[in-house]
């Protein structure tokens, strides 16, 4: 049998490595999982009601595209979160982000750009969707290194022009995920004016725009109509999954420019799957309310005041503007893991697994991930046993 080449070089995912990695040992004490980022506060009361109320639409077909009402409310949380008016016509319901950053790559990444091959800017570490949306259009994914030196951001305006010029899509995550780093409205600025000069598109993944210690972070569209960039330039891609603790609801929408949603529509009419309808009633109702997220804020605000007090004072430790997760740095995050779950049964991600080597350099190697998603006091029980193993 023959195989497609374009994929034969990737690595497991992040998570099977790590089973692969641990599972082969015993822990050495109360397992405790600080790996995924799987939201573990409570979600809204009223979901199960809303979900039971609407349960007859699982009988049918749903729109390709979202209900009106869902499209509505959505449309509605943009004009309140970042005063951007983005008609329903330029919004389409996802199942969960990951969804929308792949298939938005198939349906906007040209063929060729300038004549010549297609470039899609990645940050590097990075959420790993991004890289095979890439390699799945037949792009060259070029890694740029988000490290303290740039305040965990790629730099994307120190690749060379004739990189730039080939560029068709940008990937930039605000909040970053691992590293918690907001774009601010300044860096947007410059990255908006470097794709309308070179003619690139911008993929926004927001999803962790609404976990933040002080200041809600501005928005690449919220920007982009500030500097009356071409519509076009900016889709941006937002989740239920951490902003209202509904993983499992797979929820989320992409928005953009009229034409760029149009083909994403029209894609995702041939192969992919739209929300049921009582995911979509259960979805509307969601984003219509921000009490449920700002107490999910708060909660998550209190386990980094604790972190705070835990880890604080160790050298390299900062507490992330945004997102739910700390980056720690350890000599080798692989070796660290590993001692971890040897000697105290806590579990945690290599921050090499979320990245790529680069000219034999990966700049997520020096560290480890950790999901602020457990239980306070388990929260603080894992951070301590991290403190006395790695650090102590």
């Amino acid at each position: 049998m023959i195989y497609p080449e374009r994929f034969s070089n990737l690595a497991d995912y992040a998570f099977p490595r790590l089973r692969a990695l641990l599972d082969v040992h015993e822990p050495g004490g109360e397992p405790l999982a600080l790996t995924i980022g799987e939201p573990q506060h409570a979600f809204p009361s009223w979901v199960g009601d809303v979900l039971a109320d609407n349960i007859a639409g699982f009988a049918k077909y749903p729109p390709n595209d979202g209900e009106p009402d869902l499209l509505a409310a959505i449309s509605a949380w943009i004009d309140r979160r970042y005063g951007v008016v983005v008609g329903p016509d330029r919004i389409m319901a996802l199942n969960g982000t990951r969804e929308g950053l792949y298939n938005a790559a198939m349906a906007l990444c040209p063929e060729t750009k300038n004549g010549k091959r297609p470039v899609i800017l990645t940050p590097n570490p990075f959420y790993q969707v991004y890289m095979i949306a890439s390699i799945s259009v037949g792009a060259e994914t070029i890694f740029v290194p988000a490290t303290a030196d740039n305040g965990f951001l790629p730099d994307y305006a120190s690749m060379p022009a004739d990189v730039l010029d080939r560029t068709a899509i940008a990937y930039i995550c605000s909040p970053s995920n691992p590293q918690g780093a907001v774009a601010s409205r300044d860096y947007w600025r410059e990255l908006i004016a470097l794709a309308e000069k070179h003619d690139f598109r911008i993929f926004a993944d927001e999803c962790y725009s609404e976990i933040y210690r002080d200041e809600a972070p501005v928005g690449a569209l919220e920007v982009a109509a500030e500097m009356g960039a071409d519509p076009e330039r900016i889709t941006i891609f937002h989740s239920l999954s951490k902003r209202s603790n509904l993983p499992g609801l797979r929820s989320g929408f992409v928005a953009g420019g009229t034409e760029s949603i149009r083909l994403i529509r029209q894609l995702r009419a041939y192969s992919g799957a739209p929300l049921p309808l009582p995911i979509q009633r259960v979805s509307t109702r969601v984003w219509s309310d921000e009490e449920h997220v700002i107490e999910n804020r708060a909660l998550y605000n209190a386990k980094y005041k604790m972190a705070e007090e835990v880890l604080g004072n160790l050298p390299g430790y900062h507490t992330p503007e945004g997102g739910f997760f700390l980056w720690l740095p350890v000599e080798d995050g692989e070796a660290a893991a590993l001692k971890l779950w040897r000697e105290t049964g806590v579990r945690v991600l290599p921050g090499g697994y979320l990245s790529r080597d680069v000219n034999d350099k990966n700049p997520g190697k020096g560290f480890i991930r950790v999901a602020m998603v457990a239980p306070m006091e388990e929260m603080r029980r894992g951070l301590t046993l991290i403190r006395e193993c790695l650090y102590d």
